[in-house]
């Protein structure tokens, strides 16, 4: 378990735009960086849209695309964009040997179906026979294919060539670290040299939104800060993302002369039931952990935080713990600027620290209690931190290479 896993590829795309140039502009340049939210597309839920895509460009057949959701459409796209920057797109042998790990969530539904369904099962004098007869006449049989999960990745394989090992992880924020995981652990123990990990979600999808609202995890109204919304109710705002990561094993990127963005430490997850206390003490196991394998101190935190009212609380007295011992030097809410990415959550902030450390800057507070503090200095190290909306726990380190 000894060999080193580096970033060498990143594909990301977002409400903030196309790739790592359009977020380091959005995030760093820009003077007062402003997330792009609408607030009438899923009213009244505020979400952070997926800007427009060319999906041309890494998907040219139109047949390809047909075939496909705009969720997987955004899944087979950026991952495109990641195995370019990577500089193995095309390569067929590299390819060949590549595995894959995507976490993913469930498809898309036809609403004019679920709606007609909802007016009137009330009415129907049975309603499992009802439920039975609508669902097996109206729904389309290509919207079941359309609905597979692992469908992202056989799309991948198809579109971009990718034919190594793949797995699909189901469970919202926890199967996107567990991705994340799989992949950094399997090349330190030999188990492959390369792999494609990441996933996509939309959040202007109103059976999400329904989900959402249903747990009672939404923000309503005026958009607010992830740091300030737990004192106003609490309250997720959903943001599209499409995140995708090449990993590789140190050795294998030198052979083919690839230099890293970043190297990835240890990566850890875990799950609880959300008592009062226990995400806390999860995280506080991860961060010992992997502050004791981090070369650099300080660390920078880049976080997923919800902005959901008892998790948000929960997470931010254990963030100002360490910035109060001088474990940690700063904090970034990230969906503050990306929206809740739910299954893409921990892939797209584990590309936000290595594009940080990459170009040796940080990202600008985008937070009006204070809690996020200016950096003067660049870090070396970032945790990235995810917890989920409902259940799940997870931690990453990534390092400078110098």
């Amino acid at each position: 378990m000894s060999r080193e896993v580096w970033i060498t590829g990143i594909g990301l795309t977002s409400s903030l735009g196309e790739g790592l140039d359009a977020h380091w502009q959005a995030m760093v340049e820009a003077e007062h960086p402003q997330p792009v939210i609408n607030t009438e597309l899923c009213a009244p839920y505020p979400v952070h849209p997926m800007v427009p895509l060319d999906f041309d460009k890494q998907i040219p057949k139109r047949g390809d695309q047909r075939q496909m959701e705009n969720w997987q459409r955004v899944g087979v796209y950026t991952a495109g964009l990641a195995l370019a920057d990577a500089g193995i797109a095309g390569d067929m042998d590299v390819l060949s040997r590549t595995h894959m790990v995507v976490g993913a969530s469930g498809g898309e539904r036809d609403y004019a179906v679920d709606s007609a369904i909802l007016a009137d099962v009330g009415k129907a004098p049975d309603p499992l026979d009802f439920l039975n007869e609508r669902l097996s006449n109206d729904l389309r049989p290509t919207l079941f294919l359309a609905q597979l999960p692992n469908l992202v990745a056989g799309n991948i394989s198809i579109v971009h060539k990718v034919t190594g090992s793949s797995r699909t992880l189901l469970g919202e924020e926890s199967a996107g670290i567990s991705a994340v995981e799989v992949a950094e652990r399997r090349i330190r123990a030999g188990q492959g040299d390369i792999f494609l990990v990441g996933g996509a979600v939309i959040a202007e999808r109103k059976d999400s939104i329904m989900i959402l609202a249903g747990g009672g995890w939404g923000w309503k109204g005026d958009p607010a800060p992830v740091w300030a919304r737990p004192e106003k109710g609490g309250g997720s705002v959903n943001g599209s993302v499409g995140a995708f990561l090449v990993l590789e094993a140190r050795e294998h990127a030198e052979a083919r002369g690839r230099k890293p963005y970043a190297q990835l430490g240890p990566v850890f997850s875990d799950r609880s039931m959300r008592r009062p206390g226990e995400a806390a003490a999860n995280a506080a196991r991860q961060f010992e952990a992997i502050s004791n394998a981090a070369h650099h101190h300080p660390l920078a935190v880049i976080t997923g935080a919800t902005g959901v009212a008892g998790p948000t609380r929960e997470e931010r007295d254990f963030l100002a713990g360490l910035m109060e011992k001088g474990e940690v030097s700063t904090v970034r809410a990230a969906s503050n600027m990306l929206g809740t990415a739910i299954d893409a959550s921990f892939a797209s902030n584990i590309a936000l620290a290595a594009l940080a450390l990459s170009r040796k800057g940080f990202y600008k507070p985008t937070d009006d209690t204070g809690f996020e503090k200016p950096l003067a200095v660049a870090p070396e190290a970032i945790a990235v931190i995810t917890w989920g909306l409902w259940r799940g726990e997870g931690m990453g380190l990534v390092e400078a290479v110098s």
